[in-house]
């Protein structure tokens, strides 16, 4: 994927001008890159959803929708988020392992008023039961079942960090393959309340290998087979997503989409053409969005005393309220100058004035700390880029230290900077 970080720099620096710092930028160039990338791997009839909590401002969903995305959503929040940004309910699946009787009333609702979702994911015996006793007293009035796929946990060792791996027999997402027949009962059966669709499957996020992958969706499609036998209309297989995003250190050994598609034609073939699944979905959300975003800070503090080892120390305006994968996870999010003296700078180029530089959030813990990255000296005032910031960034935030949510901007074609969101207001902590 090209680095834009040049042709975005002077728009971002134009960002902070008017919207002031911290602020979420989304270069809309970079956007169209990790699309096409995804469109190309997975081309029709591939059913394509972006999972919107990795990044839940609607102008960035409706950006994407506009590349050929649907929304995969895991509550009402998230489900709202995308029909704001102009999706139908048919363009939108429901997950999670949150889903409230709440959630679950929305969705035989909009089945029942003709607007179904595309489908619902249920992750256990006990909420296909809850959906199910609804759905009945629904069908009863006339409405339509609503269309289901039931969440595998595929029992694989995921390639990631272990907060990320999903997929893990130890996690609690998901059924058990021996749990599939026991969910299909509690729902009301093969000719109940409820439309049994197929197979849902999410490994984990940001996999260093395919082997897990390959593994759980082979595993998928046995269990889809045996199901396909009993019924039909049992013909969908989602994937889910799970596709990692190269970071400084790493780039070029990290699997791209494509191949993780590569896998899909054997293990299609390995299937008999009768119970093979027609319909096939993926669900990526940090691919898409996490290159193509930005969180633009502005220094506060250059420390007379050194930091760690004898580096120079800054404190700038934005950290772990803003973006808090570096103290959750220990995810390096790579920092680069934008000014250095009030002046602007290459940000693609450390420059010969660049030395090992300490950069710390503003939050009151300890842990709020974006780790070493070579910066030219620095001055209050000064502004930098936090990279890679579009995934889990803005979707994740808090309002910790009452600090108020950043605005939202889009760098377009031609330099034009869009202001998507405004920053939160003092009363809007109240």
């Amino acid at each position: 994927m090209t680095d834009r970080i040049r042709e975005a720099a002077d728009g971002l620096r134009a960002a902070a001008r008017r919207h002031g710092t911290p602020l979420y930028a989304t270069d809309l160039a970079a956007l169209d890159d990790a699309a096409a990338e995804i469109r190309a791997a997975f081309p029709d009839p591939w059913l394509r959803a972006f999972s919107v909590k990795a990044n839940d401002v609607p102008a960035v969903v409706a950006a994407i929708a506009a590349r050929g995305f649907g929304a995969n959503v895991v509550s009402r929040g998230e489900w709202a988020v995308a029909r704001r940004a102009g999706l139908a309910d048919a363009e939108i699946t429901l997950e999670g392992i949150g889903k409230t009787d709440a959630d679950l009333r929305a969705v035989v609702r909009a089945a029942a008023t003709g607007h179904p979702l595309r489908w619902v994911a249920i992750e256990s015996a006990d909420e296909a039961r809850a959906l199910g006793a609804l759905a009945r007293a629904a069908r009863l009035a006339g409405a339509s079942r609503p269309e289901v796929l039931l969440r595998l946990n595929p029992a694989v060792a995921p390639e990631t960090h272990h907060g990320l791996a999903v997929g893990a027999a130890r996690s609690k997402f998901g059924l058990a393959d021996d749990e599939v027949a026991s969910a299909i009962e509690a729902g009301g059966g093969w000719a109940g309340p409820l439309r049994w669709r197929g197979i849902h499957l999410h490994v984990g996020s940001q996999l260093g290998a395919v082997d897990a992958w390959r593994d759980a969706v082979r595993r998928a499609l046995a269990v889809g087979a045996l199901l396909r036998r009993d019924d039909a209309d049992f013909d969908t297989l989602d994937v889910g997503g799970g596709f990692p995003v190269a970071v400084d250190g790493d780039d070029g050994t990290v699997p791209s989409p494509a191949r993780f598609a590569a896998e899909v034609p054997a293990l299609l073939a390995s299937v008999s053409e009768a119970r093979r699944p027609t319909r096939l979905a993926i669900e990526p959300g940090r691919y898409l969005v996490a290159r193509s975003g930005y969180l633009v800070a502005r220094v506060l503090h250059v420390r007379a005393r050194r930091g760690p080892d004898g580096r120079p120390l800054v404190v700038i305006d934005a950290g772990m309220a803003e973006l808090v994968r570096p103290a959750l996870f220990g995810a390096r999010h790579r920092v680069v100058a934008l000014t250095s003296g009030g002046r602007p700078v290459d940000p693609g180029a450390a420059g010969a004035e660049a030395v090992p530089t300490a950069v710390e959030g503003p939050i009151c813990e300890s842990t709020d700390t974006l780790g070493t990255h070579d910066l030219p000296p620095l001055q209050r005032g000064d502004l930098v880029a936090i990279r890679d910031a579009g995934a889990y960034g803005a979707s994740m935030s808090s309002r910790y230290n009452g600090r108020p949510r950043p605005p939202q901007v889009l760098l377009a074609a031609g330099g034009r900077v869009e202001l998507a969101r405004r920053r939160g207001t003092l009363g809007s902590l109240a």
